[in-house]
């Protein structure tokens, strides 16, 4: 299995518009960050797309655009959504593309996307063959079983996604224990840390260590960062199974 992290940023990206930061204007390339998405490549070939924010078609062309099994979606917010438009090109013929969400997600697809629903559709629009999921209810993609985990994003519920021994979860603030148990002992749990500071609907960098610790995966990232969390990050003595995440990053598990 393989795991290629196409945006590692939080709702604005980094650099952030208007903001004049170190992070903003560092030429560091790893300070760099589209919006949140991951690539999970199965051990048969068949990648997994998990969310397709607005940043999508320049990420997927950065990766020489693979073909695609099928999309899990983690939420409806635009970040992880705005792109779910530039899909066509995988829309070929009669496929409907197979996309995995929960019913709400669903429900916000079909009404932000009316003309990939239409009972007469126009010529050349995406169209998707959606596939409603429930969190610990698992489900199986080219032979791969997958389980969506209940986090919440403040006070909206919403999924991450275990596929084998690697866990994805995003734009947490809490899980319940049930969560916590089903991450336990991973090869590698890749989880949000927006910022330093207190955050109403995100987890911070303390929160994000402390639910590695308590789940001791072999390997952790840390993914959906804001400018906050800029350079002193990579060398602020994190644990050592624990890297902070960046666009482009590959790795094999």
């Amino acid at each position: 299995m393989k795991l290629t992290i196409m945006g590692s940023g939080t709702s604005t990206g980094v650099p952030q518009i208007g903001c004049h930061c170190a992070t903003c204007t560092s030429l560091d390339p790893h300070d760099r960050r589209l919006r949140a998405s991951a690539i999970v490549t199965l051990d048969n070939g068949a990648n997994l797309l998990i969310d397709c924010g607005p940043d999508f078609r320049e990420q997927i062309l950065s990766i020489g655009a693979p073909e695609l099994e099928a999309l899990l979606i983690t939420h409806s917010h635009y970040d992880h959504v705005g792109g779910i438009d530039d899909l066509r090109p995988y829309c070929k013929g009669d496929r409907h593309f197979p996309t995995y969400c929960t019913a709400d997600v669903a429900a916000d697809l079909r009404e932000r996307n009316p003309w990939s629903f239409a009972k007469n559709l126009y010529p050349g629009v995406p169209t998707f063959d959606i596939h409603e999921i429930v969190a610990g209810r698992k489900f199986e993609i080219a032979g791969q079983v997958i389980e969506p985990l209940q986090v919440m994003h403040g006070q909206l519920p919403i999924v991450g996604y275990r596929i084998g021994n690697l866990a994805y979860i995003t734009d947490c603030k809490t899980m319940p224990d049930s969560t916590l148990n089903s991450i336990k002992g991973l090869d590698m749990l890749v989880i949000n840390a927006l910022r330093h500071d207190p955050h109403p609907s995100h987890q911070t960098l303390e929160d994000a260590l402390a639910i590695i610790a308590d789940a001791a995966p072999r390997r952790a990232l840390l993914t959906h960062l804001s400018h906050d969390m800029g350079p002193e990050v990579q060398i602020m003595g994190l644990p050592d199974n624990v890297a902070v995440a960046f666009d482009g990053l590959v790795v094999n598990l």
